[in-house]
């Protein structure tokens, strides 16, 4: 079967190339930069050059695709292009529905996130929970780009589903809130905010993938989403897990409505990379959610939280980035 993938140079498209490849599939990749070329080739796919609105090189590289998962989007909660963050999360999945559509392709995944949900704070969220708040300028442009790519794929006649995942974690995985995991594991006095973290292993939000194209409903999101736990209480695994003595100092999600101060502070203690108030809102916000219908409708299972941790300092380990 021939398959077209958007973000097959980043941590969740590399890992579906692989598993694409696996099976047997001939795949398609998009990729923007000549690096992300032989990244997409390395792994087994085709690279199509272009971006998210190279229209006529998306068309030439889907046509014949059987499926195309659209994964590609700015993952980035302090982002310095707001605009383009946007830009690239909205406008973006619109001309890669459109594109895939004129190519003739039948069914898209499209990658979301669990952030677009925008739940009431202390909410355990499914997919059928209103939106209330965004604490973020990247949740905000999740949500709107799901709700956009819906009406792109409607508009043109073709299936689309939309995953959302939680917070992707595992091996491969460094940049991002993999940056609180390091720095706990770099300190034995790390600082941690107390809030709500959900979870998802990044071989089972894969198979979530895969499995919504094979079975998910068109019009549907499918949370992805493997555990929910608070940072306490994913330190404790770390520090059991490691066999190492960790005394966090903890910050309660309540003091970080102080906002951008705080986020200095918070940078000189951390040595965090990147500190901002939507990441602080973030935090304070904290997320939990119920994915029970990718479970019954998509027939996914989940790993327990400690072989996420495991795999995922393991691999920290051995590529050299905690000690």
């Amino acid at each position: 079967m021939r398959v077209f993938v958007t973000g097959g140079s980043g941590l969740l498209g590399g890992d579906l190339i692989r598993a694409l490849v696996a099976r047997g599939d001939a795949v398609a990749a998009l990729a923007r930069s000549d690096a992300a070329a032989r990244q997409v080739a390395r792994l087994g796919a085709e690279p199509i050059r272009g971006d998210l609105f190279s229209h006529d090189a998306i068309v030439h590289g889907a046509r014949g695709a059987a499926v195309a998962f659209h994964v590609a989007g700015r993952n980035d909660t302090c982002p310095r292009d707001i605009a383009g963050l946007y830009r690239d999360n909205i406008d973006g999945a619109v001309a890669v529905v459109d594109a895939l559509a004129a190519a003739g392709v039948p069914r898209i995944v499209h990658t979301s996130s669990a952030a677009a949900i925008g739940e009431p704070a202390g909410v355990v969220a499914d997919e059928t929970t209103l939106p209330a708040t965004f604490p973020s300028h990247y949740a905000r442009s999740k949500h709107r780009g799901e709700r956009a790519a819906f009406a792109a794929a409607d508009r043109a006649g073709i299936e689309l589903v939309a995953v959302l995942p939680s917070s992707v974690q595992g091996p491969g995985r460094s940049g991002g809130s993999a940056k609180l995991l390091i720095h706990a594991l770099r300190s034995r006095r790390p600082l941690i905010v107390e809030t709500a973290l959900s979870i998802v292993d990044i071989d089972d939000c894969t198979a979530g993938h895969l499995a919504a194209a094979d079975r998910g409903v068109a019009g549907r999101r499918y949370l992805l989403s493997g555990a929910t736990a608070t940072a306490s209480h994913i330190l404790s695994l770390i520090a059991e897990t490691t066999g190492r003595t960790i005394e966090p100092i903890t910050v309660p999600g309540t003091l970080l409505g102080l906002g951008t101060p705080l986020a200095a502070v918070i940078h000189r203690i951390a040595g965090a990379s990147l500190v901002c108030p939507d990441l602080l809102r973030t935090l304070a916000h904290g997320h939990r959610f119920d994915a029970g219908r990718s479970q019954r409708e998509l027939g996914v299972v989940y790993r327990p939280l400690t072989d996420t941790i495991i795999r995922t300092v393991t691999w920290l380990r051995d590529e050299g980035l905690v000690d």
